[in-house]
């Protein structure tokens, strides 16, 4: 992939079908959370397929952090759209997560009929620990490509000590390496320029279809008009929601909260869940504390996004509050509406910021604070990295008692051998889930 770069050309731009099976085949694989599946992106799209530039994603990448919502969702739509326009953003946006939904629905199902499922759970055992492996090789992989100075990599780590032994939130995070950003792009731009010397990424993977001086696209270009646009066509379309589910009291109140949960979700999933199980067990009794806790877990090892966990309680909603007369009809019913709206502005974000956020691209004044947001991130999906391996290695820990319940060894040796697998041997992502989860059931029935 390395070798002479300079004499290969850009593969050929990839057809709206191409993409579509692409994103497709992601939809079912996207294990990870959101920093292996950006890292699942930036190696096929970046490393192998070259369909976009390193630089250009990374730019694509700190735009979609900023926003509230799933950002590996955002970024899926973001970069079909540069490639595709709208229809491909929405293609690539909807096939992200419609797996994960079915997915999550039946789940939902089966657990309401028969409360227990051994064999997913052996295989979510097995799975946990190479979440961990995924989500440290994103935190590293990232880093050694975006912090090129030490400035950054003092961000990074400013940023893993303020979440990790202060908890500060990742909004204050994201502000405030977007501030330093900003100053340190006037008092040292070299240090900032293209991800701190980073972005020469036709050095490593050769042309891409969109490179670093590839022009805007025709569609990607900004006008007031367009936007304007934009914003009414979005209106439109959640007002039509709305009244389509005007008539039941349960899915109405589901789809004005997760509209508002939806716009409360800076800083991905985690900085959300608080609110979500506040207002589904709490105040609406969708579903009780101890199913949230279930679907979280399952949201964490099924693909697609964490914040899934909406289609979850939205199942369990529509099921308790009986929706519909049929019990499956219900959930279902309470599944789509609570991901339809809990998604819907993640669209609107991408496709009516996405031009005037390629109008920025190479201007410092508005990517320096971008690349000292990339730098917080690393430390924040090191944090991540933290934060799942003590979940799987001490499972019973709790905050008041973290490393309660003993030490599980069988875990940690799978994610060790995770890692390995993806450090050393460059081994597929999906090869080593599916391996773990082999592992996991062979152990659990042992």
């Amino acid at each position: 992939m390395e070798n002479n770069p300079e004499n290969r050309q850009p593969p050929a731009s990839p057809s709206l079908g191409e993409t579509f099976f692409y994103w497709l085949k992601l939809g079912f694989i996207s294990f990870g959370g959101p920093a292996g599946q950006i890292a699942m992106m930036h190696q096929e799209l970046v490393e192998k397929r070259r369909w976009i530039s390193e630089q250009r994603f990374l730019h694509a990448l700190n735009y979609c952090m900023l926003l509230p919502g799933p950002e590996a969702t955002q970024l899926a739509v973001y970069l079909n759209w540069l490639l595709h326009g709208v229809v491909g953003g929405v293609i690539a946006g909807v096939l992200f997560f419609l797996p994960a939904f079915l997915l999550l629905s039946l789940l939902a199902g089966v657990y309401l009929a028969w409360g227990d499922v051994p064999l997913v759970q052996g295989m979510f055992y097995g799975i946990k620990p190479a979440v961990v492996a995924i989500v440290l090789f994103a935190a590293w992989k990232i880093g050694s490509r975006a912090l090129q100075n030490s400035v950054l990599w003092g961000m990074a780590a400013l940023a893993f000590v303020a979440i990790f032994v202060f908890d500060v939130g990742f909004p204050w995070i994201v502000l405030t390496a977007a501030l330093l950003g900003a100053i340190g792009g006037k008092l040292m731009p070299d240090k900032f320029r293209n991800g701190g010397g980073h972005g020469a990424s036709g050095k490593a993977y050769g042309p891409a279809v969109i490179d670093d001086d590839t022009p805007t696209p025709a569609h990607a270009r900004f006008s007031l008009r367009k936007l304007l646009l934009t914003l009414m066509v979005f209106v439109l379309i959640w007002l039509a929601a709305i009244f389509a589910i005007s008539g039941e009291q349960t899915l109405e109140h589901m789809g004005e909260f997760f509209t508002k949960a939806a716009f409360l979700t800076i800083g991905g999933a985690y900085a959300v869940l608080p609110y979500v199980y506040q207002g589904g067990v709490e105040h609406y009794a969708w579903l009780t504390g101890p199913q949230m806790m279930d679907g979280l877990a399952l949201g964490e090892t099924t693909p697609g996004p964490l914040i899934m966990v909406v289609t979850w309680v939205g199942y369990l909603g529509g099921v308790s509050k009986e929706v519909a007369a049929n019990p499956i009809m219900a959930g279902f019913m309470g599944a789509g509406v609570a991901t339809f709206f809990t998604f819907l502005p993640s669209f609107l974000f991408v496709l009516a910021g996405g031009p005037l956020v390629e109008a920025t691209r190479n201007e410092l004044r508005f990517t320096a604070p971008l690349t000292g947001i990339t730098a917080a991130v690393v430390g924040v999906v090191l944090n991540l990295a933290a934060f799942f391996a003590w979940h799987t290695f001490w499972p019973h820990g709790s905050a008041a008692a973290p490393f309660a319940g003993g030490f599980e060894w069988f875990p940690l040796i799978v994610a060790v051998g995770a890692f390995v697998a993806l450090w050393k041997y460059k081994a597929d992502i999906m090869h080593v889930i599916s391996m773990c989860a082999a592992l996991g059931l062979i152990y659990t029935m042992l």
